[in-house]
């Protein structure tokens, strides 16, 4: 008698309702044949990996559309101004975003997903895996470490994202040191965008960012910086201290 485990059926992938159809129009997002077959994969992972360990609070499945992937593509238009083949870094991916979606809309583009967390980590490799995507990388470590990565790292993105990973003046702690000269920092914040970068004013100065673009969109605040001076050679700081003492 055979008495190993059954193969678990595959995920349901999550079908786009017309609400998404109609956001993503009004933005101008075309979509290339595969993309929503590929996003609703995506999300039915994301889904069931859900019931073992948490990955996000939002479940249900038109909230999921709007809040993970559009809010993802919201990225598209300021990330399009890059090189075609520019590579990109998502900090802090959690459960692969914004890094995933924009990894299926921009084929060309090279990203790099970083997550500190392992159980996360592995989430994120599988769905590459099962999305087939051949321009995902995901490292597992901590991006004040990886800050000081020389050759592997640190200077080494032409742009990096991230959303939901805390105050902006840690936020840009942790992303610029990984940044080429020239290179762009593209963040999304939430409705105290405008106030956080005032807050954050002396940190961005001293990480050697320029704040030079403010986005509003249906469902955040994109906000762009430019690397237009070197990250001191102490920054990041240790890991953990960006979020404990900010700049």
């Amino acid at each position: 008698m055979d008495e190993s485990s059954p193969t678990p059926p595959p995920p349901i992938p999550l079908t786009p309702p017309q609400s998404f159809l109609a956001a993503a129009g009004a933005l101008s997002l075309d979509f290339d044949p595969g993309d929503l077959e590929r996003f609703g994969l995506f999300l039915g992972l994301l889904e069931e990996a859900n019931r073992s360990f948490n990955l996000t609070a939002i479940t249900e499945p038109e909230a999921m559309w709007h809040r993970h992937i559009l809010d993802s593509l919201t990225l598209l238009p300021v990330l399009g101004e890059c090189a075609q083949d520019a590579h990109v870094a998502d900090v802090g991916s959690g459960a692969g975003l914004p890094g995933i979606p924009l990894a299926v809309a921009m084929p060309a583009m090279r990203f790099t997903l970083i997550e500190a967390t392992a159980k996360k980590a592995r989430f994120i490799e599988r769905v590459a895996e099962e999305l087939r995507l051949k321009n995902v990388r995901v490292v597992c470590d901590r991006a004040e470490v990886l800050g000081h990565a020389r050759r592997a790292h640190r200077e080494q993105y032409d742009a990096v994202v991230a959303r939901a990973v805390g105050h902006l003046a840690v936020l840009v702690e942790l992303t610029a040191p990984l940044l080429l000269p020239q290179g762009k920092a593209v963040l999304t914040k939430g409705q105290k965008a405008e106030q956080e970068l005032a807050e954050a004013a002396e940190a961005i100065r001293q990480v050697g960012l320029e704040h030079i673009g403010t986005v509003p969109t249906p469902t955040g605040t994109i906000l762009v910086f430019e690397k237009v001076r070197p990250t001191p050679r102490n920054l990041p700081r240790r890991p953990g201290e960006p979020a404990r003492a900010p700049i």
